[in-house]
């Protein structure tokens, strides 16, 4: 089976972290979670309190953000890329500029190196010049920066439509399996 590693950093929009799951699991990729302490709290007040277990439970492994000697920190584990949703300035900061203090910046420095597809869903507005650089710096080495911005063509009618699509555009990027994500017809 392939496997995707799925990061859940602390920023807002933990709603995307269980819908990219779904998608995921709907298209039969196991998933290989990390879910940061100030992710579990954001999951918790934006989601629910029972947000975490869903999380956990679409998960094929849950590795400890602590767990540096975890698999999915060496390139040798065969995943076949990653996805950080949400991907705060502090997850984006830390992978642009190789700090792999954590497990979810350790496992994205791993697949970028070794030349996997890694989707980050950064979320901060206004951008200040730092989260720009960082951009860049991710992007240039590799990364894909997808901030969650709605497709307003395909008229979403609620903020879960806004986040499955988002979600989905997110799966497609890693080019693991056939398509989910609604398209622009013309």
């Amino acid at each position: 089976m392939t496997c995707v590693i799925l990061g859940v950093s602390g920023a807002s929009g933990a709603a995307l972290a269980l819908s990219a799951a779904r998608h995921l699991v709907d298209a039969s990729i196991g998933v290989e979670l990390v879910v940061s302490p100030a992710a579990e709290r954001t999951l918790h007040a934006e989601c629910g309190e029972t947000a975490l277990r869903a999380l956990t439970d679409l998960a094929d492994h849950v590795h400890a953000p602590s767990d540096i000697g975890a698999r999915i920190a060496s390139g040798s584990a065969p995943v076949a890329g990653m996805i950080v949703a949400p991907c705060s300035m502090r997850s984006l900061a830390a992978i642009a500029n190789g700090l792999d203090d954590n497990l979810l910046t350790r496992s994205a420095s791993v697949q970028l190196k070794e030349r996997r597809p890694v989707v980050l869903l950064t979320r901060e507005a206004p951008l200040t010049l730092a989260h720009l650089r960082n951009m860049t710096s991710a992007t240039e080495m590799g990364a894909i920066i997808l901030p969650p911005v709605p497709a307003f063509y395909l008229n979403p009618v609620s903020v879960a439509d806004v986040v499955d699509q988002i979600a989905a555009r997110a799966v497609d990027l890693l080019h693991v399996a056939s398509p989910v994500a609604r398209a622009w017809q013309g």
